[in-house]
Protein backbone atom coordinates (compact mmCIF):
# COMPACT_ATOMS: atom_id res chain seq x y z
CA UNK A 1 0.00 0.00 0.00
CA UNK A 2 0.74 3.17 -1.17
CA UNK A 3 1.49 6.71 1.26
CA UNK A 4 -1.25 9.53 0.55
CA UNK A 5 0.48 11.90 -1.95
CA UNK A 6 1.10 15.60 -1.23
CA UNK A 7 2.51 17.26 1.42
CA UNK A 8 1.82 15.65 4.52
CA UNK A 9 -0.95 13.58 3.72
CA UNK A 10 -3.32 13.12 6.29
CA UNK A 11 -7.17 13.15 6.40
CA UNK A 12 -9.53 15.28 4.62
CA UNK A 13 -12.92 16.11 5.95
CA UNK A 14 -16.34 15.89 4.18
CA UNK A 15 -15.81 19.58 3.37
CA UNK A 16 -12.55 18.72 1.56
CA UNK A 17 -10.59 20.06 4.56
CA UNK A 18 -8.10 19.04 6.83
CA UNK A 19 -10.07 17.38 9.55
CA UNK A 20 -10.78 19.05 13.06
CA UNK A 21 -11.12 22.13 11.78
CA UNK A 22 -13.95 25.06 11.50
CA UNK A 23 -16.15 25.68 8.27
CA UNK A 24 -17.98 23.39 6.33
CA UNK A 25 -20.34 22.81 2.94
CA UNK A 26 -21.25 26.99 3.69
CA UNK A 27 -19.00 28.53 4.87
CA UNK A 28 -18.72 27.89 8.86
CA UNK A 29 -20.51 30.92 10.02
CA UNK A 30 -17.66 32.92 9.80
CA UNK A 31 -20.21 36.17 10.15
CA UNK A 32 -20.45 36.65 13.35
CA UNK A 33 -22.84 38.82 15.59
CA UNK A 34 -23.29 42.54 14.07
CA UNK A 35 -24.65 44.96 16.40
CA UNK A 36 -27.42 47.06 14.37
CA UNK A 37 -27.58 50.24 16.33
CA UNK A 38 -30.74 51.95 17.85
CA UNK A 39 -33.76 51.70 15.83
CA UNK A 40 -35.35 54.09 13.99
CA UNK A 41 -38.50 53.87 16.09
CA UNK A 42 -39.48 52.26 19.37
CA UNK A 43 -42.65 51.10 20.56
CA UNK A 44 -43.93 50.51 24.55
CA UNK A 45 -43.70 46.87 24.85
CA UNK A 46 -43.74 46.61 28.92
CA UNK A 47 -44.29 47.83 31.92
CA UNK A 48 -41.55 47.44 35.32
CA UNK A 49 -43.03 45.35 37.89
CA UNK A 50 -39.96 44.43 40.13
CA UNK A 51 -36.11 43.05 39.88
CA UNK A 52 -35.47 39.58 40.72
CA UNK A 53 -31.87 37.71 40.64
CA UNK A 54 -30.34 40.82 39.10
CA UNK A 55 -33.55 40.70 36.15
CA UNK A 56 -36.15 42.86 35.68
CA UNK A 57 -39.38 41.17 35.52
CA UNK A 58 -41.97 43.06 33.34
CA UNK A 59 -45.65 42.78 32.11
CA UNK A 60 -46.54 42.61 28.55
CA UNK A 61 -48.59 46.06 27.55
CA UNK A 62 -48.07 45.49 23.85
CA UNK A 63 -50.71 43.26 21.61
CA UNK A 64 -47.29 41.55 19.93
CA UNK A 65 -44.81 39.00 21.20
CA UNK A 66 -41.40 39.88 21.53
CA UNK A 67 -38.51 37.93 20.51
CA UNK A 68 -36.28 35.55 22.62
CA UNK A 69 -32.88 38.42 23.02
CA UNK A 70 -34.91 41.21 21.11
CA UNK A 71 -33.06 44.15 21.88
CA UNK A 72 -35.28 46.49 25.21
CA UNK A 73 -34.62 50.34 24.83
CA UNK A 74 -35.61 53.17 26.95
CA UNK A 75 -37.80 55.95 25.40
CA UNK A 76 -34.53 57.85 24.08
CA UNK A 77 -33.43 54.91 22.76
CA UNK A 78 -31.14 53.85 25.03
CA UNK A 79 -30.64 50.06 25.19
CA UNK A 80 -30.87 48.52 28.90
CA UNK A 81 -30.91 44.52 27.98
CA UNK A 82 -32.08 41.22 26.04
CA UNK A 83 -35.73 39.61 26.31
CA UNK A 84 -34.51 36.79 28.29
CA UNK A 85 -37.67 34.35 29.33
CA UNK A 86 -41.35 35.23 28.33
CA UNK A 87 -43.76 33.43 31.06
CA UNK A 88 -47.32 33.45 32.21
CA UNK A 89 -50.76 33.15 30.59
CA UNK A 90 -51.29 33.78 26.87
CA UNK A 91 -54.09 36.92 27.36
CA UNK A 92 -51.53 37.84 30.37
CA UNK A 93 -47.60 37.41 29.12
CA UNK A 94 -44.91 38.78 31.68
CA UNK A 95 -40.94 38.44 30.53
CA UNK A 96 -37.88 39.16 32.09
CA UNK A 97 -34.87 41.39 30.81
CA UNK A 98 -31.37 40.39 31.10
CA UNK A 99 -29.87 43.51 31.90
CA UNK A 100 -26.60 44.87 30.36
CA UNK A 101 -23.24 45.35 31.91
CA UNK A 102 -23.52 48.13 33.93
CA UNK A 103 -27.25 48.95 34.45
CA UNK A 104 -28.91 47.39 37.83
CA UNK A 105 -32.52 46.04 37.64
CA UNK A 106 -33.16 47.82 40.70
CA UNK A 107 -32.83 51.42 39.71
CA UNK A 108 -36.42 51.08 38.32
CA UNK A 109 -39.54 51.84 40.04
CA UNK A 110 -42.87 50.31 39.43
CA UNK A 111 -44.81 51.81 36.79
CA UNK A 112 -41.45 52.36 34.41
CA UNK A 113 -42.20 52.09 30.68
CA UNK A 114 -39.99 50.19 28.06
CA UNK A 115 -39.58 49.98 24.61
CA UNK A 116 -38.66 47.34 21.45
CA UNK A 117 -37.75 47.93 17.75
CA UNK A 118 -41.80 47.17 16.37
CA UNK A 119 -39.69 44.61 13.85
CA UNK A 120 -38.70 42.75 17.08
CA UNK A 121 -42.35 41.42 17.65
CA UNK A 122 -44.47 38.57 16.58
CA UNK A 123 -48.35 38.52 15.81
CA UNK A 124 -50.31 36.53 18.75
CA UNK A 125 -52.12 34.29 16.26
CA UNK A 126 -48.74 33.19 15.96
CA UNK A 127 -48.54 31.23 19.29
CA UNK A 128 -52.41 30.02 19.06
CA UNK A 129 -53.51 26.57 17.81
CA UNK A 130 -54.10 27.14 13.78
CA UNK A 131 -57.09 25.80 12.01
CA UNK A 132 -56.83 22.40 9.75
CA UNK A 133 -57.23 22.99 5.96
CA UNK A 134 -58.48 20.87 3.71
CA UNK A 135 -56.50 21.36 0.46
CA UNK A 136 -60.08 21.56 -2.15
CA UNK A 137 -57.44 20.48 -5.01
CA UNK A 138 -57.56 16.89 -3.32
CA UNK A 139 -61.35 16.78 -2.43
CA UNK A 140 -63.30 14.17 -5.37
CA UNK A 141 -66.43 15.07 -5.47
CA UNK A 142 -68.92 11.70 -6.82
CA UNK A 143 -71.95 12.32 -8.76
Amino acid sequence: MRPPRGRGGGFRGRDGGRGGGRGGRFGGGRGGFRDEGPPAEVVEVSTFLHACEGDAVTKLTNAKIPYFNAPIYLHNKTQIGKVDEIFGPINESYFSIKMMEGIVATSYSSGDKFFIDPAKLLPLERFLPQPKYVCSSFVRFVL
